[in-house]
């Protein structure tokens, strides 16, 4: 670039260079050696690289006009936060937040589905009611952050909810729960749940519940219990979308037997390049895609590249975990301590966080074993997720990129971005509408 700024100048010297009036052939000529070389110095500049520019314009038109949906995060674990204010633009460095309103409308993102998560407690009935009251405590939370922002976003209950609040240029908020520990032994609670907004149940978290078996606790009933098959019928009937990410792989096998709608499994990740007990391997993915259901690819850096070893980070962790119960059943001041401690830990030993390309390799793979219509995006943040290169929702924009210049159409952008999910979420509720008329 810089011998090509030279060579405009040395043009303009020679030219202003002649202190004697020109002929009027010479004015003529001149100015046009002048600009055919300018315009021939731009092309050169421009045609660096040409391909680059071409597929940034090409990704950010197809961005634009898709329906993006995240079928995944956390922030409500934030909205309950005092201070915290969904609607303002907040710094992920500084406050480790990673989504708010206006960080979503810089990242072109149309909606996301924000989770109602409790922790797993004891399986008491101490500890349901506890569950329960927590829940209906965030979804408060939300549905006022939302309340409060009329202009700017707006509840989903379906998919034409989704679609009509695109046009009008709003960001969409459809509901999840996450942990289906709030039902406990009371299957009258997964109407409740639907009833507040809620429209698909994470069925279990880290530890077993009485659903069905985590896929990182010792093995409870083998996958599926009784009542968990119960609570797979209800939510059949109802419409409400089963999400097995976190559920362990003899439950995940159950819940397929037991269903007569798509599943989800709405944060997870391709276990044949990172394995880790949270995500699907190939022979879980086959009938997934069978049943008609979708994986949405989960952004969690650990769940997308194998972390380099650092026995220091985790001894670290493991200690403040053992300290605060594993996080579970805290109050809001031991909470408060148990982060200020875990964030202590992510700075004092930074993690080499997996990119956008590494996460991309995970949709190639998955549509390679499951198909173009099995898989989508679930970016789990404000739960941990978020890669370089997609650090925060402003960036979401990066992963349409990388898909145009891997070589993925408009169409098929389109599926992974959100019409996969929508398409299963219309047929939960097409099969609802049968169960009801079928009685």
């Amino acid at each position: 670039m810089t011998n090509s700024k030279s060579q405009i100048s040395n043009i303009k010297s020679q030219i202003n260079s002649k202190s004697q009036i020109p002929d009027p052939l010479t004015l003529m000529i001149k100015p046009t050696v002048l600009l055919l070389c300018l315009i021939f110095l731009s092309f050169h500049l421009d045609a660096e690289n040409p391909d680059s520019k071409r597929l940034e314009r090409k990704a950010k038109k197809i961005h634009k006009r898709i329906l993006t949906i995240d079928s995944h995060n956390d922030t409500p674990l934030r909205m309950i936060r005092p201070g915290f204010d969904w609607s303002e633009r907040h710094d992920p460095r500084s406050d480790r937040s990673r989504v708010d309103l206006v960080r979503m409308e810089e990242g072109g993102l149309d909606g996301a589905f924000f989770a109602v998560f409790v922790g797993q407690g004891p399986r008491t009935p101490e500890g349901y009611t506890q569950a329960k009251q927590r829940a209906l405590a965030v979804f408060d939370t939300l549905l006022h952050a939302i309340d409060r922002n009329p202009e700017k976003v707006g509840l989903a209950l379906t998919p034409d909810d989704a679609y009509w609040l695109e046009k009008e240029g709003k960001r969409i908020a459809f509901i999840g729960i996450e942990n289906g520990y709030p039902v406990g032994q009371e299957i009258g609670m997964v109407r409740t749940l639907y009833d507040k907004g809620a429209r698909y149940i994470t069925l279990v978290h880290t530890r077993n519940n009485d659903i069905c078996d985590s896929s990182t606790d010792t093995i409870g009933f083998g996958g599926l219990s009784d009542f968990g098959k119960e609570v797979v019928a209800e939510m059949n009937r109802l419409g409400m979308m089963i999400d097995v990410s976190h559920a362990s792989d003899a439950s995940f096998y159950d819940i397929l037997e037991a269903t007569r709608s798509p599943i989800i499994a709405s944060h997870s990740s391709a276990r044949a390049l990172c394995e880790n007990s949270r995500n699907l391997d190939d022979e879980m993915l086959r009938p997934l895609a069978e049943n008609g259901g979708v994986i949405q690819m989960s952004i969690l850096s650990d769940y997308v590249k194998v972390p380099t070893p650092n026995p220091d980070r985790d001894s670290a962790r493991a200690a403040v975990r053992e300290k605060f119960r594993g996080f579970e059943n805290l109050n809001d001041e031991e909470m408060k301590q148990a982060r200020k401690e875990w964030y202590a830990i992510e700075d004092k030993f930074p993690r080499e966080l997996a990119t956008v390309s590494d996460v991309v390799d995970h949709i190639d793979h998955i549509v390679e074993v499951a198909g173009i219509d099995h898989v989508g995006i679930g970016t789990d943040f404000d739960g941990g997720g978020g890669v370089t290169g997609c650090y925060d929702v402003s960036e979401m924009g990066n992963i349409t990129l990388e898909l145009v210049g891997r070589g993925y159409s408009e169409e098929d952008i389109r599926k992974i971005w959100g019409g996969n999910l929508m398409r299963v979420m219309k047929e939960n509720i097409r099969i609802a509408l049968e169960i009801v008329q079928s009685r």
